[in-house]
């Protein structure tokens, strides 16, 4: 569900998307894994923000300066069950990605960065291979 900019706080699977959102510059992402959310800049101006799922206990979510090595617009996991991983975006080489899933208001993957779907559609659009990647908590 998409809410305005300008909101106090989400509730688990909101964003909000700039509608006057820059297209030149480069995009980068940043995460937070304390507060589980997603935002997105093109240059230094916000375009986007998200509520986000990463990994639940036992599973690690990696904090670090990251790049996207790797898109696909539908991709299957690999690792768990086959499981559907629409507008997959790879960050390392043991399957770490953001793609659109459940946004269940908490830490549920294993290890992905889980975004809504149309918020996971939106960042696919504006970013390619190389963009930067900064996870903290």
């Amino acid at each position: 569900m998409v809410a305005r900019f300008g909101k106090v706080g989400l509730s688990p699977g909101q964003y909000v998307w700039s509608a006057a959102a820059p297209s030149e510059g480069d995009a980068r992402i940043v995460v937070d894994l304390l507060t589980q959310m997603t935002y997105v800049y093109r240059g230094d101006q916000l375009i986007g923000a998200s509520t986000m799922s990463s990994a639940k206990t036992g599973h690690i979510t990696p904090f670090g300066y990251w790049s996207i090595l790797e898109k696909r617009p539908f991709y299957r996991s690999k690792k768990y069950d086959n499981a559907p991983m629409p507008w997959m975006e790879r960050i390392d080489n043991y399957g770490i990605a953001f793609h659109g899933g459940v946004n269940p208001g908490y830490p549920a993957s294993h290890g992905c960065m889980r975004l809504p779907l149309k918020f996971a559609e939106k960042l696919y659009g504006v970013t390619k291979v190389g963009t930067k990647v900064v996870i903290e908590g």
